[in-house]
């Protein structure tokens, strides 16, 4: 490695040659403030909030942005000054001076990178008066924009474009006109949207946010005549500790099953058990695929983002996607039959809520195809920051609260549906299964490591029996679009693909808490939050789906056996060739 020398403050450091002046104050422990910048994804120097002085062979000091400034040797560099901190309180002022300041009610309010700044330099207010821009909020999608806020960081841009490789929405018109949308300034919902949200964590101020339901939910558990039931996420409990003040990576379980009785949910449920149940009816599908001629590869369907990035991209390969509902879709399903059944209740009167990582899983809500019941599957579902949004509201103190347990008769799941949350978690848990029934022994080994891991596409070989498994694992839009690629040009010969519409899995949805960039781009939470799940499954006592006694007894009272008739009314669905 090639290093040069520098002088940072005064004093000397020795960093890698080609580096930039953030990056080489950052190896010197100094932070310099962004707004726009986030690492190999927008480096623009557009906010100009990282402007800092430097002085090359010897010539007087001058201001670069240090975001996409390279270092020299012998370079001097001031991250502070006099100078250095009026022009950023002006570039401060300036972005508040076409800014919607409604910072008491906004949803990002002390969780915004724009106000954390302000406060640090002391800009309440802007000298700078004139025209302001005004716009209409698109609010028709579970994704809601709002372009009085947005303060043209680009931020969003390019990860749908550069992680998602989407690129729906981008700057329109020039100048001081400039705004962030679609194409032709239509709205999102006419466009190949996926809802994925990662626009909305990439943002470091209240231009997007989601749809939120949370009165929805709370008038329900206000009406006498509904039974109100929630079921949460795996990776829920591994981040909803960070709505709270608590370090990522800590899981939170027992207090926020607590939190939720406490809100006057009628039942508290894991949805780990429908990912148990979503094992089993995917395996055996996978099964019969391979077995009788089926379309392979076979691809999950447990990710909504995925799904309709493949209804849009890829139409000519829905017939490979599983037609299994997801765990959330499942789960209302079941508690809207099944249960529904055993209590004696209408399903009319069954409030179906999921607590989640993700934000396409509201649209997945509406879908017309996943109503079991005559009516939806799930009501509403509410992503992990609204959940947050929820207990605080209801005044309950978090961290005070005692460890509580989920509620039966969903409250088994096996560590085998915990791990969905990460990126080759459901693979993991699906050769867990198809191993024993393929080859009716016990698996001594339940690891499978070589799908495990952040990196964008995975691929492993395995010997089940006779039979040899191809598999490959990708999570990101943009790493599906490279592997399926690969898949339909004979490059990969695979069986069994997993495909998370996020980067890392559910652990990095754009429905879980926002954190600044400086941490996201300091701390890969994809690793920490996915810790959680490996930590839970590590120490289980079930760790197979198969072994789920809860799954076991609705098969045996309900739906028979895996992929049958009645489970593929109740539990399976169809989908759309949307195309472009």
């Amino acid at each position: 490695m090639d290093m040069i020398n520098v002088k940072i403050n005064g004093v000397e450091y020795a960093v890698e040659k080609g580096c930039t002046v953030l990056e080489a104050a950052k190896a010197a422990h100094i932070d310099i403030p962004t707004l726009c910048y986030l690492k190999d994804i927008n480096e623009i120097g557009a906010c100009r909030l990282c402007l800092v002085e430097v002085s090359e062979g010897g010539k007087p000091f001058r201001m670069v942005t240090a975001c996409v400034y390279p270092c020299t040797d012998g370079m001097e560099i001031k991250t502070t000054s006099p100078k250095i901190t009026a022009s950023r309180k002006m570039n401060l002022e300036l972005l508040l001076s076409n800014h919607n300041q409604d910072c008491l009610s906004c949803v990002r309010s002390t969780n915004c990178e724009l106000q954390t700044l302000c406060r640090e330099y002391g800009v309440d207010s802007s000298r700078f008066t004139g025209t302001v821009n005004t716009y209409t909020i698109d609010d028709k999608t579970p994704i809601i924009r709002d372009n009085n806020k947005c303060i043209l960081c680009r931020r969003c841009v390019a990860t749908c474009a550069k992680v998602q490789e989407i690129g729906v929405i981008g700057a329109n018109n020039r100048g001081f006109d400039t705004f962030i949308g679609s194409p032709f300034d239509s709205a999102l919902e006419t466009t190949s949207c996926i809802n994925c949200g990662q626009c909305i964590v990439a943002c470091p101020v209240g231009a997007l946010y989601e749809r939120d339901d949370t009165d929805k939910i709370f008038a329900a558990l206000a009406d006498p005549t509904k039974h109100v039931m929630i079921c949460t996420a795996p990776s829920v409990r591994a981040q909803i500790g960070e709505c709270f003040g608590y370090e990522p990576g800590t899981d939170c379980e027992g207090k926020m099953v607590t939190a939720l009785k406490a809100l006057g949910f009628d039942g508290v449920y894991d949805m780990n058990l429908t990912a148990d149940l979503t094992i089993v009816e995917e395996a055996n599908e996978l099964i019969g695929r391979i077995q009788n001629g089926g379309v392979l590869p076979m691809i999950t369907s447990c990710s909504p983002g995925w799904i309709k990035y493949c209804e849009h991209y890829f139409p000519e390969m829905t017939e490979n996607l599983s037609s299994c509902k997801s765990p959330q879709q499942m789960f209302g399903a079941i508690v809207k039959t099944y249960y529904a059944q055993k209590m004696g209740w209408d399903p009319k009167d069954i409030f179906m809520v999921s607590a989640i990582p993700c934000t396409a899983k509201k649209f997945e809500c509406g879908r017309p195809e996943q109503s079991a019941a005559g009516v939806p599957d799930v009501d509403v579902a509410v992503t992990t920051r609204e959940l947050g949004r929820m207990i605080h509201r209801a005044g309950i103190n978090f961290k005070a609260l005692p460890d509580g347990q989920f509620d039966d008769p969903f409250a088994i799941g096996s560590s085998a549906g915990a791990i969905f949350g990460a990126t080759g978690g459901v693979m993991e848990a699906a050769l867990r299964y198809a191993a024993e029934v393929i080859t009716g022994n016990k698996l001594e080994k339940l690891e499978f490591n070589e799908v495990r891991g952040v990196e964008g596409i995975k691929t492993a070989s395995y010997k089940v029996g006779d039979l040899t498994v191809n598999v490959a694992v990708a999570s990101g839009t943009g790493n599906a679009k490279k592997l399926l690629n690969m898949v339909k040009n004979g490059e990969l010969d695979v069986q069994f693909i997993e495909i998370m519409g996020c980067p890392g899995g559910c652990v990095n949805g754009g429905g879980q808490p926002i954190q600044p960039a400086s941490v996201r781009m300091n701390m890969d939470l994809r690793a920490v939050r996915a810790a959680v799940l490996y930590n839970d499954d590590a120490n289980a006592d079930v760790r197979k789906s198969q072994d789920n006694l809860a799954v076991q007894k609705i098969y045996d009272e309900f739906l028979g056996a895996p992929n049958s008739h009645k489970a593929h009314e109740i539990l399976h669905t169809t989908y759309v060739k949307r195309g472009l």
